[in-house]
């Protein structure tokens, strides 16, 4: 037998080679498998002065107490760890066809997303918002005040705990900045 690998031999071997993990990633999915479940954009930008629902605008200041020109009625609302609410659009028109007068910052939410694989968003998750940097840090609990959102006032419907995987969720702000609506949207690490 000759000492010359084959090329299928040298194929092999560079493929397990590309196996190896950067350790910047290792133990979560590599960045080109991440990019392609969970890039998306930003549908709608939702802020109110108390309350909502939330309406829309074209572009927001993100800072670590949240968006800017974005306020709430109750103190157990916002906060550093709940600076920003999202949803995901899919789940929106999910709940419109269940019958459900929901809409794009009607029940609460800051950003509302589209295109994002939203089981990859736990607590713990890590994405980027244009250059805003997000770590999601709970699932939020729904409140009577979004009760108009829901046929029947059926607010539970979006309860993590009755219903898993239809929550929305809050996130901390890692590195502040502007959003825009359309800007795109990358999972950097799904939770763990």
């Amino acid at each position: 037998m000759s000492s010359i690998s084959s090329p299928v031999m040298r194929r092999t071997r560079r493929r397990s080679s590309d196996r190896e993990q950067p350790s910047e990633w290792r133990g979560r999915l590599p960045p080109r498998y991440l990019s392609a479940m969970a890039s998306g954009v930003v549908n709608s930008i939702n802020v109110s002065r108390g309350g909502v629902p939330k309406w829309p605008v074209p572009e927001v200041l993100v800072g670590v107490q949240g968006l800017s020109g974005d306020r709430q009625r109750w103190r157990d609302h916002g906060g550093p760890q709940r600076a920003v609410c999202l949803y995901a659009l899919e789940r929106i028109e999910a709940l419109r066809g269940e019958g459900h007068p929901i809409g794009p910052g009607s029940a609460g939410e800051n950003l509302t997303l589209s295109g994002v694989d939203w089981s990859l968003l736990a607590p713990g998750a890590e994405l980027r918002v244009a250059k805003v940097h997000l770590l999601v840090t709970s699932y939020t609990a729904p409140c009577g005040n979004i009760a108009g959102c829901f046929a029947g006032g059926a607010y539970e419907r979006i309860s993590q705990e009755l219903h898993p995987g239809w929550s929305r969720v809050y996130a901390s702000v890692v590195a502040p900045g502007l959003v825009r609506v359309g800007d795109p949207v990358v999972l950097l690490s799904p939770a763990r």
